[in-house]
């Protein structure tokens, strides 16, 4: 029988499925899992040389389900219940006793570690006072943590593979070397790994103490790192070069040749993960400049605001998440979808209502609308500051998590792929919206002559409003979006508005494909000059130059406003 609690974590669920190995009755057993269930016997047994030999074998089983079980055992979660071998992670109170939820193992799919679901749940509850604890002595806890190494190269999860291959070319033990080789021959082992592991073969015959006194071996490594462009080979190339003298001729120039293959490839994939980088703050600096460009291209106003509507954003998505109950433990992945229109909606509204009851009355006069903004903005600073505190912390759904590499070292992370495809989508409503709808249509006629309009029916105010709404959700939209990546702050607005200004002007006033070419452009200079000057703060700077300087040749931006901006 095992132990758990009926509300274990997913740790839990995988420690179960490890000791089905141990129910004489368990279903789908693998043609040796009655050797490891012997063992595991043994593992637990009062004499210490048999435990040892048991430790061995588990080991020689190369069983990576094994891990699990050998953290719970080295943690001391492992007791012995009527001679049954269980795992307790938590106990509850129950009349004032402690107790403990047991499962039936033979209920629990071996592969998956959990109940099938045509089984009948077969559960019970004991007083602990019935567990004797097991677990590993002083000297044990060594050897204990040697095997959970060793078996995580087997362990069924690549990134736990891969964690374990990478540990041990970087330890540069030669001791290690016997079972990376017993990877790489296995025809079971997918290519990926094997590449792994031989590239910790090499790394390990290169810095080894063991190998320093054979020459040949250490050149044909650097030559495999090197074709390799192995980014962990660098330091270890670096620190012999450091000593040409106790390298000889055939060593130098191996080595001198793959660090320079090395650096050549790390450049370019550096170059590259640049300009990714570049592109989603970019598209980040779209959708904050795409309603800047509505409200302030279309409609004249300068909305000082504006980055405040986006932090009206990033808090909504942060309510939604707590309304949902989303938490990294407990993901209800849901909660994005839903965040992204209570983003947009929520902002809206805050947008329309300072159209209404403040910039309404002040067309015509730019230079008070921007003290009216600015001050709205403060007391929305100050407002959030006051309820949420200086931080808060909005979790990303499980499916935004991780990344992939389409090449090796490229690192392309799900969540800014995410936040490329929605300004993509915004902008392709907006245009949509603007080319046509009939509200589209009001809004380029207000603005071309808000006269005729008027003369020809138009509710020039009711259309002013709806505009200002639109941009201010989609300043909204970019506030959900950078959850993904950035903090989420009171004054996280300040630090995108005048960037957003930049967009708008470097664009073309009013031009919504200004504001797209623009936010891209200036989100890939500003990431491809931030690492070559170390800093964030003068990156900005020279882009703030660059940007002045292309105003002072094309005062008009890249695509000339239109409307009623175009003769200002």
């Amino acid at each position: 029988m095992l132990f758990a609690d009926s509300r274990c974590s997913r740790r839990g669920s995988s420690l179960l499925l490890l000791l089905v190995l141990l129910g004489p009755s368990a279903p789908i057993l693998a043609a040796d899992a009655v050797d490891i269930a012997g063992e595991l016997r043994k593992l637990v047994s009062g004499d210490r040389p048999q435990r040892q030999a048991a430790l061995r074998q588990l080991v020689a089983s190369r069983d990576g389900r094994l891990v699990t079980f050998l953290e719970a055992y080295q943690q001391g979660n492992v007791y012995l219940h009527e001679d049954q071998v269980v795992v307790c992670l938590e106990t509850k109170k129950f009349n004032g006793r402690e107790m403990a939820s047991l499962i039936d193992p033979i209920h629990l799919d071996p592969l998956t570690g959990r109940p099938p679901v045509d089984a009948p749940a077969s559960a019970q509850v004991v007083p602990t006072s019935e567990l004797k604890s097991l677990g590993p002595s002083g000297r044990e806890r060594r050897e204990v943590a040697d095997a959970i190494r060793l078996l995580q190269l087997w362990s069924h999860e690549t990134e736990n593979r891969l964690a374990a291959i990478r540990r041990f070319g970087d330890s540069r033990k030669a001791e290690f070397l016997e079972p990376l080789g017993e990877l790489i021959e296995s025809v079971e082992v997918p290519e990926t790994i094997r590449q792994k592991a031989r590239e910790s073969v090499a790394l390990i015959e290169l810095g080894s103490e063991e190998t320093a006194d054979s020459p040949e071996t250490r050149t044909a490594a650097a030559r495999l790192l090197g074709e390799l462009a192995s980014a962990r080979a660098l330091p270890v190339l670096t620190d012999l070069l450091k000593t040409p003298a106790s390298l000889t001729a055939e060593e130098r120039t191996a080595f001198t040749e793959a660090t320079r293959a090395i650096e050549s490839y790390q450049w370019k994939i550096s170059w590259v993960q640049n300009l990714f980088y570049g592109l989603s703050l970019g598209s980040v600096l779209i959708l904050v400049a795409l309603g800047l460009a509505i409200i302030f291209g279309q409609m004249g106003v300068i909305n000082m605001a504006h980055g405040e509507l986006m932090m009206i954003g990033a808090y909504t998505t942060y309510e939604v998440q707590r309304l949902f109950g989303h938490t990294p433990d407990d993901p209800v992945n849901l909660f994005y979808i839903a965040a992204l229109p209570a983003s947009f909606l929520v902002a809206a509204l805050v947008g329309w209502l300072i159209e209404r009851l403040i910039v309404r009355h002040l067309y015509g006069r730019p230079l008070e609308t921007l003290l009216a903004t600015w001050g709205v903005g403060l007391i929305l600073i100050q407002a959030v500051r006051i309820r949420y505190g200086d931080n808060i912390g909005v979790n990303s759904p499980t499916w935004l998590l991780g990344s992939f590499e389409p090449i090796q070292d490229l690192s392309i992370s799900y969540n800014r792929v995410f936040i490329m495809a929605l300004c993509f989508l915004c902008v392709l409503a907006v245009a949509a919206i603007m080319n046509f709808t009939r509200q589209g249509l009001l809004i380029r006629a207000t603005v071309q002559n808000r006269q005729t309009a008027e003369t020809l029916g138009v509710n020039t105010h009711r259309t002013d409003g709806l505009t200002f709404a639109l941009g201010a959700g989609l300043a909204g939209i970019a506030g959900y979006a950078w959850t993904l990546i950035g903090g989420v702050t009171p004054d996280m607005g300040q630090n995108h508005i005048v960037d957003a200004f930049l967009v708008v002007v470097t664009g073309g006033v009013g031009e919504l494909a200004g504001s797209v070419w623009a936010g891209m452009g200036l989100g890939v200079i500003n990431k491809l000059i931030e690492p070559a000057l170390g800093s964030a703060t003068w990156a900005k700077v020279i882009l703030l130059l660059l940007v002045i300087g292309f105003i002072q040749w094309k005062p008009a931006g890249l695509f000339p406003p239109k409307g009623r901006l175009a003769d200002v």
